[in-house]
């Protein structure tokens, strides 16, 4: 695998001439791959019987992929299990995912006459609309991953028909991180929770975590699930984050990013995979939440989904823009307060680190 140009994680790195203990991945990952389509600049809505332009477009490999390359960007590497369809899409995602992004796709596998999924997104009024298609993957879980690799987390949807690898991983070590994701049944059934025996970190959003537990308000359903993880974490839109972390005895509430949101595709991921690394850095539960809502806030202000994903040389740059910010507002002093943290790991940071890509099907994203 392929080293990111700058590791956050280098200071849990063993030393070259240590015994082979060190994880072959920092993310594991297993979901499904699609092409994604992301319209942008639509004004109103659509309507039976009409015609209506987007002003901008981007094309990238979608789905899990939002959150592989988030990953990805952020240091972490990251091996992904996935079918690919054997086609002109499946090309591109695969290419783009393992070429451009540094994914590792050894657990990954193409299929003949199985067509890559494909979602075009909708990005209107700041949330998005999503139309999807595909079929299931000609293989389960435990047919692509095998005997899982030793990973430092595993990343999971609890809605999964396989989760029988990750019971080996957890073993190998592997703290698992788990999302629920929307329920398109309307049930959300409190069996699904009875999923989260062995899982480390439950990351819903408040409208999922109040469905699924029954609960009146976003603190709440926190409260509820943390009964269940150790690490509770609950994004709820422009209110920020909440969160409880029982295995540190911290609870946050951090708000979210204050900025103009083009498009919300994949902004879900971007947060995830930065609590992912703060997690893993160690980081305080307060500098994790601020930094995954300074990523998701980055990545929304951008053509959605895995094009939008921040890399280090984006949140460096954010920084030094924030910091030489001359107006003195009271709202910069927040920010300057609230990211403060960034100051110990920016140096580090060298010239060349990952920036956000443009990459689509025409080479170029048309934004």
């Amino acid at each position: 695998m392929t080293a990111p140009p700058f590791d956050p994680l280098s200071h849990l790195r063993e030393p070259a001439d240590a015994p082979a203990v060190e994880p072959e991945a920092d993310v594991l990952l297993y979901g499904t791959v699609f092409l994604d389509l992301v319209l942008t600049g639509i004004d109103g809505g659509v309507t039976p019987g009409t015609e209506v332009w987007a002003s901008g477009m981007g094309s990238s490999p979608g789905g899990i992929a939002n959150l592989a390359v988030a990953t990805s960007r952020l240091g972490l590497r990251t091996t992904l299990a996935a079918a690919f369809g054997d086609d002109a899409y499946g090309d591109f995602c695969w290419r783009t995912l393992e070429e451009q992004e540094g994914v590792a796709l050894t657990r990954s596998r193409r299929y003949p006459d199985w067509h890559t999924p494909v979602t075009v997104s909708l990005a209107v009024d700041g949330d998005r609309s999503m139309i999807s298609h595909g079929h299931p993957s000609p293989e389960p879980a435990s047919a692509l991953i095998g005997d899982p690799p030793r990973t430092r987390i595993a990343l999971l949807d609890l809605h999964a028909d396989d989760l029988s690898w990750t019971t080996k991983a957890r073993q190998q070590g592997a703290l698992l991180f788990a999302d629920a994701g929307w329920d398109a049944t309307g049930e959300w059934s409190t069996e699904l929770l009875d999923r989260l025996d062995g899982i480390h970190a439950f990351t819903p959003n408040a409208v999922e975590a109040m469905a699924y537990t029954r609960s009146r308000t976003p603190h709440e359903a926190m409260y509820a699930l943390a009964d269940r993880v150790p690490l509770v974490v609950v994004t709820n839109g422009a209110e920020g984050a909440l969160a409880v972390d029982s295995s540190t005895g911290e609870e946050e509430h951090v708000p979210a990013l204050h900025v103009e949101a083009v498009d919300a595709t994949g902004a879900g991921d971007v947060f995830h995979a930065a609590i992912a690394l703060g997690t893993l850095a160690r980081w305080p539960l307060r500098d994790r939440l601020a930094f995954a809502t300074l990523c998701s806030g980055l990545a929304v202000q951008h053509v959605g989904g895995s094009l939008a994903a921040p890399g280090w040389g984006d949140i460096v740059d954010w920084w030094r823009r924030v910091k030489a910010d001359p107006s003195g507002t009271a709202r910069c002093a927040s920010v300057r307060r609230r990211f403060a943290f960034l100051d110990e790991i920016v140096p580090d940071v060298p010239q060349h680190a990952v920036r956000r890509a443009q990459a689509t099907i025409a080479r170029q994203s048309d934004v």
